[in-house]
């Protein structure tokens, strides 16, 4: 209890912290001119971003923080630097909005995409439920996960680092859509395990917040740098390997900030590999064009099957021997016993009080 307390302090402490430096963000930085001098007045906080997984101990609140803040918040901070991103409006945010928006994995909808089309007043993923409640399935069999073969505990680890980052993202959207009244906001995924091609993949269906403040803050300045020496063509390949080599080290440093063991480059590496295969899939659809298509379904099996086998080489291997899922699980284990004693007291005083 002494630990559990003593965590919940610190990250109460990065809680004010993340606050404070939005304060100042909005109500300081964004009063200078966009550019050089935005983006120096916001290098503080930067820097306290990138030390506050480090205060944490807990993989879930460590991860947490290192993939809302750390990474995703500093880099909306960096695009809002040159007037860019999620965080600039027209009109500006209120400042609970840009706070809510610069901490959570959540983008609003700009109406002006299809001024016909007739937005709903909220954003609801009907699937959200049915996926809490397989995630809580798998978070109470983590007890019997050591009777697993390997190949079936990768598996069980790939579904549920799909649902819990999913989760993370749909609980987001719901709060905010819930909170904010006339804000519509874009879906956060649209079922990664769908996706026909690499392509499809990272860039269509897994966690579009993220490839999206990837596509603005990397891949279009690095291809415009370089699309005057290599021409159009390789610029969008460097484009997107300049995209992926930048996510590998991202995650990376989340599992260094989860597990603070020395970095084995296994996770950079996946990340490469996908860029490499991805830019051949490129290459290889423009050579072949709408002359030859392989069925859906082998498109389908051969990306999930090559998702599965480069993540049991390369991605999981590392978080493993760290043994990161297993502290995680236990971690919201807890969590989730803690919230059905919370329901179950709630029904019997409710109960209590009818009678």
């Amino acid at each position: 209890m002494v630990v559990v307390d003593g965590e919940l302090k610190r990250f109460m402490k990065v809680s004010l912290t993340i606050m404070v430096s939005l304060l100042y963000s909005y109500f300081i930085s964004s009063k200078l001119p966009k550019g050089k001098f935005r983006l120096i007045s916001l290098f503080p906080v930067f820097f306290l971003f990138a030390l506050l997984p480090l205060s944490l101990s807990s993989v879930f609140l460590t991860g947490t923080i290192a993939f809302f803040i750390t990474w995703l918040t500093t880099f909306k901070l960096l695009l809002f630097s040159f007037n860019l991103g999620p965080l600039v409006s027209d009109p500006p945010l209120t400042f609970p909005l840009f706070a809510s928006v610069a901490c959570l994995p959540i983008k609003i909808k700009p109406k002006e995409i299809d001024p016909n089309y007739k937005y709903p007043e909220k954003y609801v993923n009907p699937k959200l439920p049915t996926k809490i409640l397989l995630f809580a399935i798998l978070i109470a069999a983590n007890d019997h996960i050591d009777q697993l073969r390997p190949n079936v505990k990768i598996c069980f680890y790939c579904l549920t680092l799909y649902l819990f980052v999913d989760f993370l993202l749909g609980v987001s959207s719901a709060i905010v859509g819930s909170a904010f009244d006339g804000v519509v906001l874009e879906p956060p995924s649209n079922e990664p395990y769908l996706a026909t091609s690499l392509q499809d993949f990272w860039g269509r269906r897994w966690n579009l917040l993220v490839s999206n403040t990837l596509r603005y803050g990397i891949y279009r300045p690095v291809r415009a740098a370089v699309d005057g020496v290599v021409g159009k063509r390789w610029a969008a390949g460097t484009g997107v390997m300049a995209v992926f080599v930048a996510s590998g080290v991202m995650h990376e440093q989340l599992v260094y900030y989860i597990s603070r063991e020395v970095p084995t480059w296994e996770v950079t590496w996946f990340f490469v590999l996908h860029g490499v295969c991805v830019v051949l899939e490129f290459e290889l659809k423009r050579v072949v064009g709408g002359r030859w298509q392989p069925p859906a379904v082998v498109a389908w099996l051969l990306t999930l099957s090559f998702m599965v086998v480069t993540a049991s080489w390369l991605f999981f291997p590392q978080l493993m021997r760290a043994d990161i899922f297993a502290v995680l699980l236990k971690e919201l284990k807890m969590v989730e016993e803690f919230v059905w004693k919370l329901i179950l007291s709630l029904f019997q005083n409710t109960t209590l009080k009818r009678a």
